[in-house]
């Protein structure tokens, strides 16, 4: 959870409850303390932001995520109101030229105690109508002296505005450039020149010294340099002559409702900015980088979804519960339309509403089930991070803007394209997405086949397995104790993804099929033939799932292993590298086979044994997983149904059914990785109870739940699972279908539970 702009992982918040119930003495500043060494908050100037963290610890004790007991806020005695100091400053009228005024220095206020601050806070009490404060947060103080006549003004500059609706479309941000990128604009909240001087040019003079030199003093002391300036000017009082001949920017009004509660304003004030740098928009434009380990997983989620997606970050809480009740409404119904699976015209208009707005995209929904998907991968050994590209055909929909081509030109085929990377335990359960690229081809962009030798590889498509690579590299730095393997059809097998690999030796593993039209070469030769002479090693059988019209079978495949070195393409200036080669080839295979595996998969994984080679190939089998997960999201949430207007909204809508795949998906595995486990670690007590009546044909409930095998099969089984001794475990196809009908008889349960209760 995110509070004054500090991230609270669950873990923080644990460590908060524990320190509470050692110490319940503990002050939130002596707290504040602890927890900014513990976390590293820090501001740019280096100190702990400690305000800001007893700011957001207020909140958390009085939304209940903490309790501090008694509050330790200082008891205030009330009293009569200090009055203010009587203006010792007088200066005589005047009215001369610029320079009539002899030298003019502009001095800072250095501190609250000095003799200066006791002028300043005269000069403003005394003629200016907001008086000298109080201003919020960071704040530099001036003072204008004259050699001729002495302190003739003052300057203040603060804090900017949190939010303005005018000057933020102007701008031109988004909230999360907003919120990142605010403290670089810095406001002029007070600007005084004593009403007795009458000099033409100062106000100007002064605005134009003033802007040049808060850059470096607004640095020095907090450790940011200011792009951008703003002030607000009352137009009953003044007409902001001065700003406008110092170059500053009319960007429209203020609404006046927080003017009038707070400063004692009349009405909407006049918005003024003064740019202090030229690139000043594209600085504050830019939205930070989403960095992954900072929030972890919410573990105090109402259900699986709040503690899945409780981390996203909409700056909006009634974003956050929307998306909640969305992946509710998807996951009960995943076959269904959005205005089916809503169940009511409200619930649908804000679903398209939600879709479509600025603030919701692919990347701020993922992010959310990436962090959840790194904890769960923190408890494995081993990781394999399979990638692949699927297509989605919106060819039936094309009022649909932003769709590009897919297929060949001759079909006229347009949708989108989707890389993803799915992350599997060794036993193949899918822990969850670590990286999703989502795009559509350019329709004037034709012929690049032929230019592809020509290009660098960033301009190439083929980017994307080294934009995935670099996405579980980041997830890997977050799991030290977790070995994570990329692992790759033939499509990723180039030649720069195994250079990215071997550059950093900390980072995640690849093992990647190699395509034979390739032709690799090592030093002694085409790989291919070096291959060939190295003896077999042993004899290993793999289970192959049915494709197609091809029956599922057990495959005896001979394995040859090696090490070799890979010389690089003649048209590129690269390194060899070096690699474990594991070659298999399917023997003994009966005439229906059609096509008898043959591979030769290449890793920067060391194989110097047999049982080694068997694991790599154990490991590659595993990426069928991604092409189940690909048949779920299409078959099983039917993404390609979906209807939307712009292709942005399509994303959002497939971070959900993403999300809703991945769930389903999850449970047909783990139902097999963890039979025995209780079924409350996956179904909620009003999903298994009535469930269990419906299929059992009873009102009597076991003494304890079901195991997690038996309610999937119950679930399975009302999408068509017979159970028969030869049927195996149910797949996702019958899950996805039982599913839909355990929603209605969860229905209909909570409808008759008052009834059931109160008995016969």
């Amino acid at each position: 959870m995110r509070r004054c702009g500090l991230d609270f992982a669950s873990e923080s918040i644990d460590w908060i409850r524990q320190k509470l119930r050692e110490e319940p003495s503990t002050s939130r500043r002596s707290l504040a303390r602890d927890l900014c060494d513990r976390m590293g908050w820090k501001a740019a100037s280096g100190r702990a932001k400690e305000a800001a963290c007893r700011m957001a610890l207020k909140a958390l004790d009085e939304e209940g995520v903490i309790d501090f007991g008694k509050s330790d806020a200082p008891v205030r005695v009330e009293g009569k109101a200090r009055a203010r100091p009587c203006v010792a400053i007088e200066a005589a009228p005047i009215a001369c030229e610029l320079r009539e005024l002899g030298h003019v220095e502009i001095e800072m206020v250095t501190s609250r105690y000095s003799k200066a601050a006791g002028i300043f806070r005269q000069l403003l009490d005394g003629y200016h109508y907001l008086g000298s404060g109080p201003l919020c947060g960071a704040q530099i103080r001036y003072l204008v002296h004259s050699s001729q006549l002495g302190y003739i003004g003052a300057v203040v500059f603060s804090s900017a505005a949190w939010v303005v609706k005018q000057r933020d479309e102007f701008i031109g941000w988004t909230e999360a450039a907003r919120r990142h990128n605010l403290q670089q604009v810095v406001c002029n909240s007070r600007f005084l020149i004593l009403p007795s001087v009458r000099v033409k040019n100062l106000a100007s003079y002064l605005l134009a010294r003033c802007s040049r030199r808060i850059v470096k003093d607004w640095k020095q002391r907090y450790g940011i340099a200011p792009v951008l300036l703003e002030t607000f000017v009352d137009p009953r009082r003044f007409s902001a002559t001065s700003y406008r001949a110092a170059n500053w920017l009319c960007a429209g009004k203020t609404s006046g409702r927080r003017a009038a509660q707070r400063e004692g304003g009349e009405g909407a004030k006049e918005i003024f900015l003064y740019p202090l740098h030229k690139g000043w928009q594209r600085i504050l434009c830019t939205e930070p980088q989403i960095r992954l380990g900072q929030r972890g997983r919410a573990r105090d989620g109402a259900d699986w979804v709040e503690e899945e997606l409780g981390t996203v970050q909409f700056y909006d809480p009634r974003l956050s519960r929307r998306l909640y009740s969305l992946v509710r409404d998807f996951y009960r119904q995943p076959q269904a339309p959005i205005p089916q699976a809503c169940q009511s015209r409200a619930k649908s208009k804000a679903a398209y509403r939600f879709l479509d707005n600025e603030r919701v995209s692919m990347e701020r929904v993922l992010v959310a089930h990436i962090e959840s998907s790194i904890e769960r991968i923190k408890a494995e050994r081993v990781v394999l991070a399979a990638q692949d590209t699927t297509t989605l055909n919106y060819t039936s929909h094309r009022a649909t803007e932003g769709l590009g081509p897919i297929g060949t030109q001759r079909k006229g085929s347009v949708g989108l394209v989707v890389h993803d990377t799915m992350a599997f335990n060794e036993q193949g359960t899918p822990l969850g997405l670590l990286d999703v690229q989502c795009w559509a081809r350019d329709r004037k962009e034709k012929r690049k086949k032929d230019r592809r030798k020509q290009l660098p590889i960033d301009q190439k498509e083929s980017a994307k397995w080294i934009r995935s690579y670099q996405a579980v590299g980041e997830v890997q730095k977050l799991c030290p104790e977790t070995m994570l393997v990329s692992v790759g059809d033939r499509e990723s097998d180039i030649y720069e993804l195994f250079l990215e690999a071997t550059q950093h030796p900390d980072g995640p593993k690849l093992l990647v099929r190699c395509e034979r039209s390739r032709n690799r070469k090592t030093e002694a030769g085409y790989l291919w033939e070096q291959v060939s002479k190295e003896p077999v090693a042993g004899i290993l059988v793999v289970e192959v799932p049915r494709k197609g019209c091809q029956l599922a079978r057990d495959a005896k495949l001979e394995v040859r292993y090696g090490q070799f070195t890979l010389t690089p393409p003649r048209d590129r200036n690269y390194r060899p590298i070096e690699v474990s080669m594991v070659y298999v080839r399917e023997i003994d295979y009966s005439k229906a086979v059609k096509s008898p595996l043959e591979w030769m998969l290449l890793t920067t994984v060391e194989v110097r044994n047999f049982e080694q080679a068997c694991e790599r190939v154990s490991w590659y089998a595993r990426r069928w997983g991604i092409e189940v997960y690909h048949r779920t999201l299409k078959s099983g949430c039917r993404i390609e149904d979906r209807r939307l207007e712009r292709a942005e909204s399509l994303q959002a809508c497939l971070a959900i059914d993403m999300v809703v795949a991945w769930r389903i998906y999850h449970l047909t595995k783990l139902s097999r990785e963890s039979p025995d486990l209780p079924c409350t670690v996956f179904f909620e007590e009003d999903e298994w109870k009535p469930l269990y009546m419906f299929v059992n044909k009873t009102l009597q409930l076991p003494d304890k739940p079901p195991t997690l095998r038996e309610m999937t099969r119950m679930v399975a089984s009302l999408g068509g699972f017979l159970g028969r001794k030869g049927d195996g475990e149910p797949g996702t196809t019958t899950l996805w279908r039982g599913i839909l009908a355990a929603t209605y008889i969860k229905a209909t349960y909570l409808l008759l539970l008052p009834n059931l209760r109160a008995g016969p």
